[in-house]
């Protein structure tokens, strides 16, 4: 993913987050369980929070070099549909197969923030 095309998504995500968010607080209300909307909030806070990374990244891509920048967005926007689309499918249909593959998601979304920090310093070495 170019610097473009990750502002885009990260913009769509957070279209869909806050849309996901008030649907949640709305919608579901009176049809989920407290557990399973404290589920469903916790996907969507992930999905805001990482729509704001991919901005990120697309901002830094100058600095950090188009290799980086697809390698970094594209282990994002996986950890963003694993993690979060997997807590949204488990909090609507309580299937709790579907927690076992969250954490897949979530350590791609540590590997892209280690990526981001590596690429971050490998930049600034060259810089001085």
């Amino acid at each position: 993913m170019n610097a473009r095309q990750l502002i885009i998504a990260g913009s769509l995500n957070m279209v869909l987050g806050v849309g996901a968010g008030a649907f949640g607080a709305h919608g579901l209300k009176a049809v989920l369980s407290p557990a399973q909307l404290a589920i469903w909030q916790t996907a969507v806070s992930y999905q805001q929070l990482h729509a704001l990374g991919l901005i990120l990244v697309g901002a830094l891509a100058s600095r950090l070099g188009p290799s980086a920048t697809a390698r970094i967005g594209n282990c994002m926007l996986a950890g963003i549909i694993v993690f979060s689309g997997s807590l949204y499918a488990l909090a609507l249909s309580g299937i709790k197969l579907l927690g076992a593959i969250t954490p897949l998601g979530g350590v791609a979304l540590l590997a892209a923030w280690l990526m981001l920090a590596w690429a971050a310093y490998r930049s600034s070495q060259g810089a001085e």
